[in-house]
């Protein structure tokens, strides 16, 4: 998956390039499901906690890595109800 990193640089209500925001990641979210239509949780998931920090992951009580309640709750405010839960598959679709 060609996952795309967003700039280096401080945006609006950003103190600085090394403190991204539950926004911010929910924007990434939302890019790269536009883009490849689909996104994967363990894709996500690995990215988030790679290029954003592990403060935005938890573990669940299956015991499985997840994405942080703080940036599914901006994720759900910025797609609108377009993105699709596929529970099965552990995926988002772009509807």
């Amino acid at each position: 998956m060609g996952l795309r990193y967003p700039a280096d640089d401080a945006g609006p209500g950003r103190a600085s390039a090394d403190e991204p925001t539950a926004g911010e990641i929910a924007e990434w979210m939302v890019g790269e499901l536009k883009s490849a239509g689909i996104l994967r949780q363990e894709d996500a998931v690995r990215y988030i906690a790679e290029h954003f920090g592990e403060q935005f992951i938890y573990v669940n009580e299956n015991g499985n890595r997840s994405i942080g309640k703080e940036v599914k709750k901006a994720f759900r405010k910025l797609h609108g109800g377009r993105a699709a839960w596929e529970r099965d598959g552990f995926f988002w679709g772009w509807t």
